[in-house]
């Protein structure tokens, strides 16, 4: 069997994560919250956050663009704790097990460095993995190559050695295209399953 190591996403892997959470309880009607989440503080902007853009910068021209959203603006990514509703707990307890075999984990995260100060302290079950790289603090996302390749250097990654589990299938073909072993996390419930088609966790 290969001596495998595992390169994890967190965001909605171990985080269920979704801004819904938090902006449901703001805007009076859903069809308002649906149309600032789709047209406004979009994953398209939000991406350029999870690249390095600061928060600052990203709210001015939003605002320049949407001024009638101005305070709603504000209130993304002061609440952005607000959008975790907790951790998905098998892949915490897997993460535990894996460590206990002594298989190195490692984490490939898209997240603004910003909003991940604080995360560690706040989850401390972050600290079990070998090493974390967040998109934020290097200026580059996923699913472009380069911080795949950045993080084959940094964690001393063989790509048919690893196994790549993330929820954005985007980010799964691009892992494949560098011959990553990959796993598309959508249940939890499977995620145990799925790890045990690799290494033997019974």
């Amino acid at each position: 069997m290969k001596n495998y190591k595992f390169l994890f996403d967190l965001g909605n892997v171990f985080f269920d994560w979704n801004p819904k959470y938090y902006f449901k309880n703001i805007f009076k009607n859903n069809f308002e919250m649906k149309y600032f989440l789709a047209e406004i503080c979009n994953e398209n902007w939000n991406i350029k956050q999870d690249a390095g853009r600061s928060i600052k910068e990203a709210e001015i021209e939003l605002i320049k663009k949407f001024p009638k959203y101005n305070n709603f603006i504000k209130l993304y990514y002061k609440n952005h704790r607000k959008m975790i509703n907790g951790v998905f707990q098998d892949s915490v307890d897997i993460l535990k097990e894996l460590k206990k075999k002594n298989f190195k984990c490692y984490v490939l995260s898209n997240w603004s460095s910003e909003t991940f100060i604080g995360m560690k302290e706040e989850y401390p079950f972050l600290y079990q993995f070998d090493d974390i790289m967040i998109s934020g603090e290097e200026k580059l996302v996923k699913p472009d190559h380069k911080i795949f390749k950045l993080a084959i250097y940094r964690f001393d990654l063989v790509p048919e050695n690893t196994i790549f589990i993330d929820d954005n299938i985007e980010n799964i073909k691009s892992a494949e295209k560098l011959k990553f072993n990959t796993i598309h996390f959508t249940n939890q419930k499977k995620i145990k399953t799925k790890i045990s088609d690799f290494v033997n966790l019974y």
